[in-house]
Order: C-alpha cells, then structure tokens, then sequence
C-alpha cells in the first residue's frame, strides 16, 4: 500500500477487536479520509503500541531516563498521570521493532504519523502543533521513508477546529503518495546582496515580470527586510537591519541606503500586480514607517485561503505546510523578526 497510518496505541474497542482506529477516533478519521478523497482500505493502519495503557494513558509507559530505550528522546506527554519520567521504558522496544517490521513489509510512499507518540516513535519530536504538514525523513525506529505528522483523531475530536487541519494534511499525503522520494521545489534566493546586486536582480527578473510577491519582516517601528519574488522559483531579500548586530544597520552608510530605499519604492509603485501575505499590514507599515505607496496590490495569500477557509488557520507558516512541499523554514532559523498575522 502507498499510504500507512500510524496513530498511538489500543484503546478499549481496539484492544477487544485487535486493530487500531475501530472506535471514535475510528468513525472521525474515516470521515476525514473520505474528506481528502482517500479510501480507508487503501491505507495500512496500524499503531505504536498495539498494547492498550492503563488507563489509557500513554504516560503509563514511561519512566526515569535510566530505563529508557536507547538512543529516544523523551515523549513528554502530560496526561494527568502523575507518573514521574517522560522517557519510554525498554521493556516497549519490541513495539518499536514491531512497527519498523511492518514499515519494511509494507515499504509504503508515505507514513501519517497521528500525533505526538508517532511523530516520537519515526522522527523523534513531539511538537506535533509545529511539526505538522512539513514531510521529511524517518530518522527513528526505520530510516529514510517520507513522514507526514499530523494531529491525532481523538485531538480533533477535543478540539474540532483542527478538523480542516487534518483534511488538508490528508490532502498533501494523497499526493505525496504517488511516489517515495522526498521532493523540495527548485529555489533560488538571493541574500545579503550589495547595491550592485539589487540593481541587476531588477534588470535582469522585476522589470517586465507578469506578477510580483511581495513580503516585509519587522521588528517594532522598523522593516527588518523585504523580499521580492517574481516567479515562484526565484526571489531576492533585502536587510536593512540585523538583529544582534551593535549597529545594526546592514548598509555601511546612509547614503547607500538611501538608494535601496528608493529603488524600493521605485518598485512598490509600479503597476505590476503584486501578492501579499497579510497584505494589509504590509502596506500600511509601509506608509507608516516609510512613507511608500504601493501600487498594483491584487492578492493576499491569507485572505484568499481565508475565503476557501474560514474556520482554517492562515499564518504563512500553515499556508506553506498546506500548499507547498518546502520544509518548515520557521525552524531552520532562530526567529529574529515579528510580523503579526491574525
């Protein structure tokens, strides 16, 4: 099969029946697989822990790091247990080898791993609200298939605005399906450029573009940066300020400066269409902190998945995990800028 589910463990249907995903939690994913146009018998399920916790606490496995399983990290999972340690204990290593057996005979596309307890058992995190909808490669209990972590039915049941999340999760898994290598688009982006640099990226991809994305990053009154993409495989970022830096300033003098601001405003107001994300921020704290005008405004990537989405979150962080096959940027760096997006 091309798509394997991997939830938690048993609970009290499950455990009597011998297969995961029979009961709510069941009835709620199979509603969401018929959402994202997958069929149930088309997918391998399976958990974990083919055990049922006590209590249904998945704390219950865990103890002191002294007798965790080798080379895990802790699973972290608040439950109410009251139990101390957050490490899986050894005696649970044969449900590990047990999944990986079943990954190996199944040799599935794609894995959706429901939740934090799947997302520990194949790569290791458990931030499943930062990781989700971002494929990448196993690095636990078997190396090297695609991995897309999502929510767990029963979360979504506990809070069922994260319903739409999953489905759009679902969605990506379908395509990613189709085949098993990990595919990242093609970019090319220009950073720290000199004013050369700027100047040529205008001539040679801005001038006479069809469209042109727009993006700025901030920090209290000041743009940080601002970013121009005039096609999806190429962009360009301009700093004006680094963070951490004593002078902050990018450029070495006020004249130069002075220069990108201008050739910055020459391009905000042409009448190229341009695309935002939050876009009514943008240009406001353009003309607030800078006095530019923007001309050619014609989409915003939120509102536009707001209008398809209402009940959906619309950071750019969602927007890429949902519609793109990037990896998740936010965590390739130690977030320097603030940009609210509501």
């Amino acid at each position: 099969m091309d798509m394997m589910l991997v939830g938690e463990a048993y609970g009290e249907r499950e455990e009597r029946e011998g297969k995961p995903f029979v009961g709510a939690s069941g009835w709620l994913l199979d509603r969401i697989l018929e959402g994202a146009g997958i069929e149930r018998q088309a997918c391998y399920a399976t958990n974990v822990f083919n055990l049922r916790p006590p209590n249904n606490k998945i704390s219950l496995f865990c103890g002191p790091k002294s007798t965790a399983i080798p080379d895990y990290p802790p699973l972290n999972i608040k439950d109410g247990s009251g139990v101390g340690g957050s490490w899986v204990r050894r005696e649970y290593q044969p449900e590990l080898l047990r999944l990986r057996n079943e990954i190996m005979k199944t040799l599935p596309n794609i894995i959706v791993a429901l939740g934090n307890t799947a997302s520990w058992a194949l790569l290791g995190k458990t931030s499943i609200t930062k990781i989700r909808g971002v494929v990448q490669l196993s690095t636990h209990t078997v190396d090297g298939f695609k991995v897309l972590p999502t929510f767990h039915p029963a979360a979504v049941m506990r809070q069922w605005n994260l319903n739409q999340v999953v489905m759009q999760d679902f969605r990506k898994a379908l395509r990613e399906a189709g085949y098993p290598d990990l595919r990242r688009p093609a970019r090319q982006i220009w950073i720290e450029p000199t004013l050369e640099d700027i100047y040529e990226f205008d001539e040679r991809y801005i001038q006479g573009c069809d469209k042109l994305s727009v993006d700025i990053e901030t920090i209290g009154k000041d743009i940080t940066c601002i970013g121009f993409a005039p096609n999806k495989s190429l962009a360009i970022v301009i700093p004006f300020i680094v963070v951490g830096r004593t002078a902050r300033a990018y450029w070495p003098d006020v004249s130069t400066e002075a220069q990108v601001w201008l050739l910055v405003r020459d391009i905000l107001r042409r009448p190229i269409p341009k695309t935002f994300q939050n876009g009514l921020y943008d240009i406001a704290f353009l003309w607030r902190a800078m006095r530019i005008p923007v001309f050619g405004a014609e989409h915003d990537t939120m509102l536009l998945h707001h209008a398809l989405y209402p009940e959906s979150l619309k950071s750019l962080g969602y927007l890429g995990s949902v519609y793109t096959d990037e990896g998740s940027w936010k965590q390739m760096r130690r977030p320097r800028t603030i940009k609210r997006e509501s």
